[in-house]
């Protein structure tokens, strides 16, 4: 008998440009195999899909290999950060200490 299907989406964007692509799979894929059936690196050369983190609907997902998908979920695939979130914060306050010092 046949495993039942689901309907997820992979979804991964830069700047300017960006893709939503939905596929049938059988029940039991992981968010990374979701990945990896997509193609979405055809439309993105230079991904890495192999080792992009990966989350759904905004929350990014320890091990990707492990998390089951259901029925209507979407994987989202992270970009990697270009600047460290807590140094940029840090150098924002140094331009308000700075800007209030004169």
């Amino acid at each position: 008998m046949d495993k039942p299907m689901i309907m997820v989406e992979v979804v991964y964007a830069l700047p300017d440009k960006q893709r939503l692509l939905r596929l049938n799979l059988p029940a039991g894929t992981n968010m990374r195999e979701a990945v990896l059936r997509s193609g979405i690196q055809q439309h993105f050369p230079g991904l890495d899909v192999q080792q992009a983190p990966l989350g759904i609907f905004g929350k990014a997902v320890a091990k990707p290999e492990e998390r089951v998908l259901e029925e209507g979920e979407r994987v989202e695939i992270y970009r990697p950060l270009l600047a460290d979130p807590k140094e940029v914060r840090k150098q924002r306050a140094a331009k308000v200490a700075q800007a209030k010092a004169e």
